[in-house]
């Protein structure tokens, strides 16, 4: 198909749910998918919720709201406690299906405050193919992926939202501040601000892609290998080293082998994938 039959796809699966909780992030995916809905259903007909927890970033939370606020979209914070949950702050690789989990049991008593029907997130056609325990929550608790019942792409998502002139068109990928602890190390909100307070240094630093691995004593840091010069120069190196220290870090490390998303998943067998799919 091509990416305005998708489209098309999409606009009649949100045109049967009639009205809609979306699982809204302000990530690419889910501020598209709002948009989306807004077109075909009206705002009065979508309810963007947010879910509010030390696993998301300040950064994050603030762009996420101004971005429903420029659609014009109804958007509701939702607090949520999933670090409060022995299971998800274990951090054992199922991790995202207890997190998720809560956030669309949450979501959905929403739903049922407002009358409407169907509970819908972001996740893509891409993601069909990666390691995501968050999918096996949404199939369980009946949230609806019409981003990937469409066949959309993250490709395919960017290119028409640039098209619609969508802010996050071009934004990195911002998976939630938990995907950052290396597993078996136990979620807590002082290691999550610990992965915020580094990462918006770097960020401030004009490292545009990063991430902070949180292994306890270590923080591994990832950047774009053409990056890495500037981050072993003066005086950038001695600021990041001192500041990422005074968070609580004995080490500070450079990952040789550059950004990339879902690093920590590298550790994992594909049986122990299967196993959490």
């Amino acid at each position: 198909m091509t990416v305005d039959e998708k489209y098309k796809a999409l606009q009649g699966i949100l045109r049967s749910l009639r009205e809609v909780v979306v699982a809204y992030s302000g990530g690419v995916d889910s501020t598209f998918l709002l948009r989306a809905a807004i077109e075909v259903l009206g705002a009065e007909h979508v309810l963007a919720c947010i879910g509010v927890s030390p696993s998301l970033a300040r950064s994050q939370h603030d762009r996420a709201v101004q971005c429903a606020r420029d659609m014009g979209a109804h958007l509701r914070e939702v607090d949520v406690h999933e670090i409060l949950d022995g299971k998800y702050a274990a951090n054992n690789p199922d991790r995202c299906f207890h997190c998720k989990s809560h956030l669309y049991q949450a979501l959905w008593e929403v739903a049922h405050q407002v009358g409407f029907s169907a509970v819908v997130c972001g996740s893509n056609f891409d993601d069909r193919d990666d390691f995501r325990p968050g999918n096996q929550a949404a199939a369980a608790l009946g949230v609806g992926c019409p981003l990937m019942d469409a066949q959309m792409t993250k490709e395919d998502i960017r290119a028409l939202s640039r098209e619609f002139g969508l802010a996050t068109a071009d934004i990195p990928a911002s998976p939630c501040l938990a995907s950052r602890l290396s597993y078996g190390l136990h979620v807590t909100s002082a290691r999550l601000a610990q992965v915020e307070r580094a990462e918006e240094l770097l960020r401030r630093l004009g490292f545009s892609e990063c991430r902070v691995r949180h292994h306890d004593t270590i923080a591994r840091i990832e950047v774009r290998p053409e990056d890495f010069a500037r981050g072993f120069s003066e005086p950038a190196r001695s600021e990041i080293l001192t500041s990422v220290k005074d968070l609580g870090f004995k080490y500070v490390t450079i990952d040789l082998a550059g950004f990339r998303s879902g690093s920590l998943n590298e550790v994992l067998s594909d049986a122990e994938k299967r196993a959490h799919q």
